[in-house]
């Protein structure tokens, strides 16, 4: 009988991604320059220096983005005004709108509180805060992004290098379950609390929260190319001082879709 999995800190997931990693290239923004007009009636503007760094507001930050289709950006960054916290862009420049994923890993003593204590106090099982917030880029009419269902019964497989593959099957609005077939996480499973936001056509932008170790994850998935590309933020250890925030880029392809009969 084979030794029960173990799970692992995102640092560790981190080193095993890396190799041969089928992330996309990184775009070089420089000179670009781009308003975000929340809904909500906040507009910050984005200018990006060269190609690692970029001015969110007054604030100078590194970033890293990437283009899985022409027009649609993916813009990644620790946020300067909240601590391991991350903001992410997803902007879709021919419809003229944008996504914006605040994210924040718990603290220490947030993460050392159990599973059955967080029940009885109401809280999340995940400790990990996730604000997703939306708008229009440069004063444009668009229509806003919206939360969508269509990735719901789907159970799909991802190659994120030669020796990391997982499964996720999008269980309901609120959860999906995941599996390491193969990598650092092989036999390790889970379901966990997601997000799903429609960016385009056969577009979707996830996001899911793990409760075990702190985790968030953000991500395209392009269902026409048949490829994700996004981002997995945690901690690098267990001293809860450093953070890693690391890109990951997967091969899709949908193993089959569940349509449960009306009740």
């Amino acid at each position: 009988m084979s030794s029960e999995a173990v799970f692992i800190q995102v640092g560790a997931l981190a080193e095993g991604f890396a190799p041969h990693s089928h992330t996309l290239e990184q775009q070089d923004l420089a000179g670009l320059e781009l308003a975000f007009c929340f809904a909500a009636g906040e507009t910050v503007n984005c200018r990006f220096n060269d190609d690692h760094t970029l001015c969110w507001g007054a604030l100078r930050v590194d970033y890293r983005a990437t283009s899985i289709r022409p027009g649609i950006l993916f813009i990644d960054f620790l946020d300067p005004q909240c601590a391991n916290g991350s903001i992410t862009l997803v902007c879709d420049r021919q419809q003229g709108n944008f996504t914006a994923v605040y994210g924040q890993l718990p603290d220490e003593p947030q993460v050392r509180l159990d599973a059955f204590s967080r029940v009885e106090q109401g809280l999340p099982l995940t400790a990990v805060n996730v604000q997703l917030r939306f708008g229009r880029l440069d004063q444009s009419a668009a229509a806003l992004p919206q939360l969508t269902d269509e990735l719901i019964g789907m159970r799909n497989l991802y190659t994120y290098s030669p020796t990391e593959r997982y499964e996720h099957i999008y269980l309901n609005d609120n959860f999906y379950a995941w599996q390491c077939l193969d990598g650092v996480e092989q036999g390790l499973a889970d379901v966990d609390r997601c997000h799903y936001v429609k960016v385009a056509e056969k577009l979707y932008l996830f996001v899911w929260r793990e409760k075990i170790v702190p985790t968030l994850g953000v991500v395209l998935i392009d269902l026409q190319g048949m490829r994700t590309d996004g981002k997995i933020l945690g901690y690098q250890g267990s001293d809860f001082n450093v953070l890693s925030n690391f890109a990951v880029g997967a091969h899709a392809q949908i193993l089959n879709i569940t349509r449960y009969p009306l009740a």
